[in-house]
């Protein structure tokens, strides 16, 4: 708990009252958002240019500010803090000026390695958790295939024993042509591993969720900026009602999805199945990520931060479970009714 320590110095003084975050969430944001600030987002412009990010560079910065492990157990490099920290992580991730980063850095702390963390062996989370937890490695799930994705029980790659391994075979946009993998390399009990993965879904959905509100709220505010200061017919074209009311509705929209998400994580802290809450915010930040993306590029073209995340936040209606999936558990739980 020494790097939670060391950041609660960090700590600007707490605001009251809010619904999900104290003073030590505000720590360990504070602490990200300055890292952000000064030495991911001055080189954001010129990595997508070349074409190239430098994971292990940007990872091993993160790892050391503890945050690939913020809920993970304390004896294996992590900060053993509950979920609603990984939230608070996640939301102050959004402050990087792409969709790339944010959504690499919260597969290596809430996708990749929760089922690590939770079913492996000790001789596994020292091995692959831990040097995850620091940035040292990047890790990655394998859910997808060319014939399925959603449907994760539709994966054709099988494992076969063979003595005290395992030999993988099949194709994705990794090929597995024989691999062998040791049987200790299991992580829990043999043959569970599809229900680990389908147990951690809600816990990514609501990261999910949470990486989508500084982006969104960014570009408003930069589309607001810039009708303020166009002028159109001899006026601001935020006097234009339309355009004024729009910008409103999407703040509306936005309020609405960050509270649907904290009431998900403190239901979901309580213990309660937060299944069916977590899949209506995952759909519905993904649908206005789409919608507020649209109506600010075609209020503010002269803005390249807009234009790049109308691209990279297209991606959050497929990936982490598409729109239709969220909708498919939905109906079918109200249906059950």
């Amino acid at each position: 708990m020494a790097i939670t320590a060391k950041l609660a110095r960090l700590a600007p003084k707490p605001e009251t009252n809010h619904m999900l975050y104290g003073p030590t969430h505000r720590a360990i944001q504070n602490a990200l958002s300055q890292l952000i600030e000064k030495e991911i987002n001055p080189n954001v412009d010129q990595w997508e240019r070349n074409k190239l990010f430098p994971a292990k560079t940007v990872f091993k910065k993160f790892g050391n500010l503890g945050i690939f492990g913020v809920n993970k157990p304390t004896e294996y490099g992590g900060l053993g803090l509950d979920f609603s920290y990984s939230v608070a992580v996640a939301e102050t991730m959004g402050q990087v000026n792409c969709g790339a980063i944010p959504m690499a850095a919260e597969v290596q702390s809430d996708m990749a390695t929760p089922a690590l963390a939770e079913y492996g062996s000790d001789y596994l989370k020292r091995e692959f958790l831990m040097p995850s937890l620091t940035g040292e490695v990047v890790s990655c799930l394998g859910v997808s295939e060319p014939h399925a994705g959603s449907d994760v029980a539709a994966i054709r790659t099988y494992a076969r024993k063979h003595n005290d391994d395992l030999i993988i075979t099949d194709t994705a946009e990794i090929f597995f042509d024989n691999v062998r993998v040791p049987m200790r390399n299991i992580i829990g009990d043999e043959g569970r591993g599809f229900f680990y993965q389908m147990s951690q879904f809600q816990h990514e959905r609501l990261v999910a969720v949470a990486v989508l509100l500084e982006p969104l709220s960014k570009i408003i505010d930069t589309t607001m900026e810039y009708a303020r200061e166009r002028q159109i017919f001899g006026q601001p074209e935020l006097n234009n009602q339309i355009v004024s009311y729009q910008l409103a509705e999407m703040r509306v929209e936005l309020e609405s999805v960050r509270s649907l998400l904290y009431r998900a994580v403190l239901e979901k802290l309580s213990g309660e199945d937060v299944t069916i809450l977590a899949s209506m915010a995952k759909f519905k930040a993904a649908r206005i990520a789409r919608s507020i993306t649209d109506n600010c590029l075609q209020a503010s073209l002269n803005g390249h931060i807009v234009s790049r995340f109308y691209r990279d936040l297209r991606l959050f209606s497929i990936a982490g479970g598409c729109d239709e999936v969220m909708l498919s558990i939905i109906s079918r739980h109200f249906e059950s009714k």
